[in-house]
């Protein structure tokens, strides 16, 4: 065998070796991320409190001096009676005084019930009430990933794309700097 045939095989046996080593260094090494199958966002439901106003128009009755209609019944008794001593002679004079003078406070009392009923104002006011809205805010993400073949599901606070990176051969879960906000 000349010389050259043999430097050519120790290179060539050398240059399949060191391509055999890299290639079974590269299949050996501990993997650098977990495969991301499915991030899927975690969605919390929020109720914000709003305040909301509108001008509404309001009937107010005035303030009674006179809860008791003490004037109405005594002008309705008055009236009343002179109005029933118009009416008979003798003793029917009398009993239809009295029967005015009862039937007119009764009325009395009634007409000013009404009279203080119907006297009212108006005034336009601000009504107030709390509404709510609804927010949606991510909470964070289910991520379904595969490592070494086997599929595994981790909570994380943030969508990690397509790859989980690893520290040690662990999942690193610290979001990178670069993705927060």
């Amino acid at each position: 065998m000349n010389k050259s045939m043999i430097i050519g095989i120790v290179l060539g046996a050398g240059v399949a070796t060191a391509g055999g080593a890299i290639a079974g260094y590269k299949y050996f090494a501990e993997p650098t991320h977990a495969d991301v199958l499915n991030a899927q966002a975690i969605v919390k439901k929020t109720k914000v409190p709003r305040k909301e106003c509108h001008e509404e128009t309001l009937t107010h009755q005035r303030e009674v001096k006179d809860d008791k209609r003490i004037a109405g019944k005594t002008i309705g008794a008055v009236l009343g009676g002179v109005l029933g001593h118009q009416v008979g002679g003798g003793d029917g004079k009398k009993v239809a005084t009295v029967a005015g003078a009862v039937a007119g406070g009764y009325a009395g009392d009634r007409v000013q019930n009404n009279m203080q009923e119907k006297d009212t104002y108006t005034t336009v006011e601000q009504v107030c009430k709390t509404a709510y809205d609804t927010r949606e805010d991510i909470a964070g993400y289910d991520v379904t990933y595969r490592l070494d073949g086997k599929e595994s599901v981790v909570r994380m606070s943030y969508d990690p794309g397509n790859k989980i990176p690893l520290k040690n051969g662990l999942l690193d879960l610290a979001q990178p700097a670069d993705m927060k906000k």
